[in-house]
């Protein structure tokens, strides 16, 4: 026997507490650190670190207790890792860290995830609005007919970044028409959205996923599962906000509202 929607709902909520609350989930994020041509060094970790020719690379000594995940030897010497773009991604293992590399837009970074981080350890859940079905609503989606597109936006960090579009969903919400702008092509979609709740009831922002589209456009968008970014977890992720239009005049009291003891 299948299960209900609200029971597919609530096995959501555990799988989602239980991944940004693993060893190496988004609570333990400790930092990201942005990396220069220069060999400098970082907070807590040993040797030097820099970026090179699209890698993250560092320079290490014996006993510096580095390896690179899933080798037993310690990594001395230099050490050039490939970061989450590429195919081949490396990961680096310090004291039950991972240390890991990232680019964005060209820059390159590393980033600490640490399971005794004190965000993780005083986490106490995610708290959500309960279910209800009216909450997931048809909608069609509608692509671009220039394709996909860059909209720039602010991000969590400050910084404004281009974040990829790729067309809108339409719906009905309160007896109104709406639309947003979303990503996705061939697959899912996502969008980033906020309303009437955000900064008061809930965070600030969410994030929303829709089911691929059929061949004529027709997905459900579920409000039951609009879920915080990783920037509401920890200060080190550098979450899109909104794209202009998507922030809905309506209070959208469905979906995750806020971390709990953080």
């Amino acid at each position: 026997m299948t299960d209900t929607a609200a029971e597919a709902w609530q096995h959501w909520t555990e799988s989602r507490n239980a991944a940004v609350s693993a060893p190496h989930g988004q609570l333990a994020l400790t930092g990201t650190h942005w990396l220069e041509p220069e060999p400098a060094k970082l907070p807590d970790l040993p040797g030097s670190w820099w970026a090179e020719s699209g890698t993250v690379c560092a320079e290490l000594a014996t006993g510096d207790g580095v390896r690179l995940e899933g080798e037993q030897r310690e990594a001395t010497g230099r050490v050039a890792l490939r970061p989450d773009t590429d195919a081949a991604a490396q990961i680096a293992v310090l004291n039950g860290m991972r240390l890991v590399p990232i680019e964005r837009e060209g820059e390159l970074a590393l980033r600490v995830f640490d399971p005794a981080a004190p965000r993780r350890a005083a986490f106490a859940g995610i708290s959500v609005y309960p279910y209800a079905p009216e909450w997931a609503v048809p909608a069609v989606f509608t692509p671009f007919d220039t394709g996909a597109q860059d909209v720039l936006v602010e991000n969590a960090d400050g910084r404004a970044r281009p974040l990829t579009v790729t067309g809108q969903v339409a719906f009905t919400l309160a007896g109104r028409p709406h639309t947003l702008t979303v990503s996705g092509s061939g697959g899912p979609l996502s969008g980033v959205i906020a309303d009437e709740t955000s900064g008061r009831e809930t965070y600030r922002f969410r994030f929303i996923t829709l089911p691929a589209p059929d061949a004529d456009g027709n997905t459900v968008l579920d409000f039951n599962r609009a879920f915080l970014p990783p920037c509401a977890f920890a200060d080190h992720f550098i979450c899109p906000f909104p794209p202009p239009g998507n922030r809905l005049a309506v209070p959208v009291e469905a979906g995750e509202r806020q971390v709990v003891g953080v």
